[in-house]
């Protein structure tokens, strides 16, 4: 196995204890109705278990400019290649992060890693974003009608546009998108937050979503692209700048 993939892979399963670490963390504290407390021993178990896996990291979307984190901010320096003799720390790949320890309300503990350079270091606004699995790759535009758009993705998938299923984040500035998915005869599951794991929902089969579309969080658009990416999945997305659009 060459050198560049042995490292990958063992970094893979470095991330597993990462996000496993965190995600058991947050759910100790299920019942106990303080969502930041739940944030807060996510982020910690995050960054105690990143600093043993051997990396010099660097956080570019971060935890704690968002959500005011104790850590995981963007810049800081993680991983266990830091502070090491100079032999060492070369053996310790450069890698991006981005972080997402506590996923809205699913207990659903995130990292997205690249080579240095390799993540968008996406700002705290919003993204449109149009989400599909690996079978409706190829067909959809973000900047195509609604109909259109969910027109191809069931001649893709051999459906009716009344057999898709449509995740929108349930949010004011999505009406007109709202009524266009349901003017075209689809089906739609509001969500009021995650709309990172419901970009994965779309790619993996099985789960009845077809596609996932409208405006979220931009440093949750990196991840799910990451994770799309894996998946063999498509994401289009732009940054949103006009207040207009978001109804403010």
């Amino acid at each position: 196995m060459a050198p560049e993939l042995r490292t990958e892979r063992e970094l893979s399963l470095e991330f597993l204890r990462v996000t496993e670490a965190a995600a058991i963390a947050a759910a100790r504290t299920m019942g106990q109705g303080d969502r930041k407390y739940s944030d807060q021993v996510a982020v910690e178990a995050m960054r105690e278990v990143m600093d043993t896996v051997p990396m010099r990291g660097r956080v570019v979307i971060g935890e704690g400019e968002r959500d005011e984190a104790p850590m995981l901010f963007i810049g800081e320096e993680v991983g266990g290649g830091f502070g090491v003799g100079e032999e060492l720390a070369e053996s310790c790949p450069e890698v991006d992060i981005a972080v997402d320890p506590l996923e809205g309300t699913n207990l659903c503990a995130l990292v997205a890693a690249a080579e240095r350079g390799g993540l968008l270091h996406a700002p705290d606004i919003y993204m449109d974003k149009i989400v599909v699995g690996p079978s409706s790759r190829g067909v959809v535009d973000i900047d195509a009608p609604v109909k259109e758009n969910l027109r191809n993705i069931a001649r893709r998938l051999g459906r009716d546009i009344e057999d898709l299923t449509v995740i929108v984040l349930e949010r004011p500035r999505h009406k007109k998108l709202i009524d266009d998915v349901r003017a075209a005869g689809a089906r739609i599951r509001l969500i009021p937050d995650g709309d990172l794991s419901a970009g994965i929902s779309a790619a993996v089969a099985g789960t009845n979503i077809h596609a996932v579309m409208g405006i979220g969080g931009a440093p949750e658009g990196v991840l799910t692209a990451a994770a799309i990416k894996c998946l063999n999945g498509e994401i289009q997305a732009r940054l949103v700048f006009d207040s207009e659009r978001l109804g403010v």
